[in-house]
């Protein structure tokens, strides 16, 4: 699902990861399907998008968005940790496992 400044408090509850990608951006497209995947077989979390344009800035500038891809583990609203670039996906399912157990551990979530 796609974020934008209008909704993203609405679907930013609990354990997500958001990808924040740019339309021209050919990492971004290609980890698009591999990160889907790799959320699509869990039930702790969702996934969810936001593409960086003018009308999300106000979103880039409050995450602190550098570069595209950038993906973020959050609870709620508030970033846990994030990762920068394209990440093959065999690093990215082992960072997205311990991080999100990580994160589980903090915040005491089953």
């Amino acid at each position: 699902m796609w974020l934008n400044l209008n909704n993203y408090k609405e679907y930013l509850k609990g354990i997500n990861v958001v990808e924040f990608s740019g339309e021209s951006c050919a990492n971004c497209l290609t980890l698009m399907p591999i990160l889907s995947r790799l959320i699509e077989s869990r039930n702790d979390c969702g996934l969810f998008h936001i593409e960086v344009n003018n009308e999300t800035l106000p979103l880039v500038e409050k995450y602190e968005i550098k570069m595209v891809p950038t993906i973020m583990i959050m609870y709620n609203d508030e970033c846990f940790v994030s990762c920068r670039g394209y990440q093959p996906e065999e690093i990215l399912e082992l960072w997205l496992d311990s991080k999100i157990k990580e994160l589980k551990k903090i915040k005491n979530i089953s």
